[in-house]
This record gives C-alpha cells, sequence and structure tokens, in this order.
C-alpha cells in the first residue's frame, strides 16, 4: 500500500458574487495545465429553497517518478447557488452567489504503484530506504508540492477577490 505524506491542507471559503463556470474552469485548465490527470469523482446538485446545493470532489494524481506521485485533492460546497447580474460601469453582467466553500488537501505518495508493498522484508527495505536513502528528496518533493498547491490556492483566492469585486 503506498505510504502518503500530507504537505498542504487548507480550506477557502467565499460568500457573495462569483461566476462559478469561469472558477470551475480556472481550476480544471490549472490542474491540466500542471499535467495532473484529474477525476471527477462526485458530482451532485439539489435545489434546496435558497438555491442550489452542490458538492464535487475531484481528484488529481501526477506521477513525478516511478516511486513518487502528487495526490490533490479539491472538496467543493456550494450552498445557495443562485444566478444573479451585477452592474459593471453600467452594463449588465450575468454571474452567480451563493456560499462557497473549497476543501484543498495534497499528498506526496511514495511507492504508489505497490512494487515494495508485496512482503514484510520489502516493506522493511521500503522504510529504511525511505528514511535513510531518499530523505532529502522526499524533502525536496513535499516542498516542490506545497509551494505549488499553496499558489494554486491563492490563485483561487484571488480570482475570487477579483469576482467579488465586481
Amino acid at each position: 500500500m503506498a505510504e502518503k505524506s500530507s504537505v498542504f491542507k487548507q480550506k477557502l471559503k467565499h460568500k457573495g458574487f462569483f461566476n462559478f463556470n469561469e472558477l470551475y474552469n480556472f481550476c480544471y485548465s490549472w490542474m491540466i495545465d500542471e499535467g495532473y490527470q484529474l477525476s471527477e469523482d462526485e458530482y451532485s446538485e439539489k435545489l434546496a429553497s435558497n438555491g442550489k446545493e452542490v458538492v464535487i470532489k475531484w481528484v488529481a494524481k501526477k506521477k513525478i517518478t516511478d516511486y513518487f506521485r502528487n495526490f490533490i485533492e479539491l472538496k467543493w460546497r456550494i450552498i445557495g447557488l443562485n444566478d444573479a447580474e451585477v452592474d459593471i460601469g453600467g452594463k449588465k453582467d450575468k454571474t452567480n452567489k451563493g456560499d462557497l466553500s473549497i476543501e484543498f488537501s495534497a499528498d506526496l505518495e511514495r511507492d504508489w504503484d505497490d512494487k515494495w508493498a508485496g512482503k514484510p522484508f520489502n516493506k522493511f527495505l521500503r522504510g529504511i530506504y525511505d528514511k535513510y536513502v531518499i530523505r532529502t528528496t522526499v524533502d525536496e518533493y513535499e516542498e516542490r508540492l506545497k509551494e505549488r498547491v499553496s499558489e494554486f490556492f491563492n490563485q483561487v483566492k484571488g480570482f475570487l477577490l477579483l469576482e467579488g469585486q465586481k
């Protein structure tokens, strides 16, 4: 079984105006441009009295080496999603309004294809390999993943701030 080390976990909350389609496409494009294989494991919409309730779960994986792989998970939850219009310089623009939260988590997976997990002795050797042989490499990959996902988090935050100022 693959060993995971959590390197980033943060939650973004936004209440107010934002364009759901543009935000969705922005996040999707970032994942694809970074070389991740993205799967949407969950997408549900429910109608409620205050608008739609949307739940989305994304899982993104990117092979770094035969031993290391990046694993990013985004959990979206939007409550009260409604269509809205905003007035920008006398021109009406269609957007959305709601209560959005996105949970970002990123893990570095080691031995993601279970080459070392078959026998107890191999698992023991993997522990030694991880702890003594490639410790600095693990630290570098963890730091790089943390920086990239933190940058992505800040870009989404900035996107929402710009959208909210319209």
